[in-house]
């Protein structure tokens, strides 16, 4: 008796936790899904001078390539509780001290270990390629392979659309060589497999 009792007490501890996962799953589809209707929603690009950036990690900082700015894209932060992610884009001016977040329809959805990579030619993009996001307890991850592109003059985000692109992961790098763009490394992790990489694209 007391071995079918412990078998059945395993059984609904796998139940749910199975549940538990599914939910998760749900969540990222519904914050995904709510990210995206809230860009729907902004049409212009919009500009204010802020406060600092919220406390992040896994953040990209890049140097604007004609002017004194950086720029900064996305992040995460675990508040003790749950995990946030940003997709938040802010400008900060040198020679002012100055932040500005700015506002843009369209932007790529919340990730932090992305890759941000500067190119100068037609007034300047920023690419973004990669990354990660996860439930708010983090059992369940989602990793990245969409492709973005910042024209640092409109400000207006386009997903690029590539042929053979890497294989979605987080924790890559990425530079700027001439006239091309080249990713090497990452991993993924869906806390059932765990693979790093070690291709160049």
């Amino acid at each position: 008796r007391q071995h079918a009792e412990e078998k059945s007490g395993k059984s609904e501890a796998k139940k749910e936790k199975r549940s538990a996962n599914k939910k998760d799953d749900e969540d990222i589809d519904a914050l995904l899904a709510e990210f995206k209707s809230m860009q729907t929603a902004t049409k212009t690009v919009k500009e204010e001078v802020v406060p600092p950036p919220s406390p992040r990690v896994n953040c990209s900082v890049t140097m604007h390539p004609t002017r004194d700015e950086l720029l900064l894209f996305g992040g995460e932060l675990n508040d003790g509780k749950k995990n946030i992610f940003n997709a938040d884009l802010y400008r900060y001016s040198i020679k002012r001290n100055e932040w500005k977040h700015v506002m843009t329809p369209s932007s790529p959805p919340p990730r932090s270990s992305h890759q941000a990579v500067v190119v100068p030619s037609s007034g300047g993009s920023l690419f973004v390629f990669g990354g990660e996001f996860s439930s708010p307890n983090q059992t369940t991850f989602h990793h990245y392979r969409d492709f973005w592109c910042l024209d640092l003059t409109t400000w207006l985000w386009e997903p690029v659309q590539a042929k053979n692109g890497p294989s979605a992961r987080s924790g890559h790098r990425m530079v700027h060589v001439r006239d091309h763009l080249m990713v090497f490394g990452g991993f993924f992790d869906n806390l059932r497999e765990v693979k790093y990489y070690n291709d160049l694209f």
